[in-house]
């Protein structure tokens, strides 16, 4: 019995080896999957399209969808902090929770013109790793980045009209447009605003938001 113990011992010390710790992370500014069915499931989406928003990632996807729209929204709270290292008196911890919950909708429509043929479009969106420390002072009273607050606020919209089709019966080909629209505001870092840090004195900080515009094709195949 005594051996028959130890080797169970062993057994269940090996099997405790083996057991996936709780992890957690995000993709930064990138969702990890478009569609609710899709985040659902860890993202999976290229080769299961699951709704309207197939074409956020694999346009094939469509044609196999049929008729229908769908709606989602996607609240992400990240919790942000920071450790400064820089030796005393500036080490200390900051939280960059300041805005802390993030509401990203999401669309997607698509109809078939042909048993065989659709056309529609997703609408989707990256953002909420937003930041916004307090005043970051330091024990003697300076101020290590500017003044107010520090952060970042960086958001993106896709809108993707797209076109698919099945070649055969177990082959879909798609196209998407993507129109894409992004902007970006940077605050609180007034102690970089001059020529020793930054090529472009002034425009570092505090300006509010800058803007742009792009567009690409992506195309897909499902099989």
């Amino acid at each position: 019995m005594g051996h028959k113990k130890a080797l169970s011992a062993i057994a269940l010390a090996v099997a405790g080896t083996l057991v996936a710790g709780t992890a957690g992370a995000t993709n930064g500014y990138f969702q990890h999957g478009y569609g609710m069915k899709a985040k659902s499931m860890a993202g999976v989406g290229i080769a299961l399209p699951q709704d309207a928003l197939a074409a956020a990632t694999n346009p094939a996807g469509m044609v196999v969808m049929g008729n229908r729209i769908d709606f989602g929204a996607d609240l992400f709270r990240p919790v942000r902090d920071t450790r400064l290292s820089f030796g005393a008196p500036f080490d200390a911890e900051y939280s960059g929770n300041g805005d802390s919950e993030f509401l990203i909708p999401e669309f997607g429509y698509n109809r078939m013109l042909t048993p065989n043929s659709s056309i529609g479009v997703s609408v989707y969106g990256n953002g909420g790793m937003n930041t916004s420390y307090e005043t970051l002072n330091t024990a003697t009273g300076g101020v290590i980045f500017g003044t107010g607050k520090l952060g970042v606020d960086l958001s993106q919209l896709f809108i993707a009209p797209t076109y698919s089709v099945k070649v055969s019966p177990q082959h879909a080909l798609g196209v998407s447009l993507n129109l894409a629209y992004q902007r970006f505001k940077a605050y609180g870092l007034q102690n970089f605003d001059n020529a020793i840090f930054s090529s472009a004195p002034g425009f570092v900080t505090n300006n509010g938001y800058d803007t742009s515009t792009g567009y690409g094709l992506r195309f897909g195949w499902l099989g």
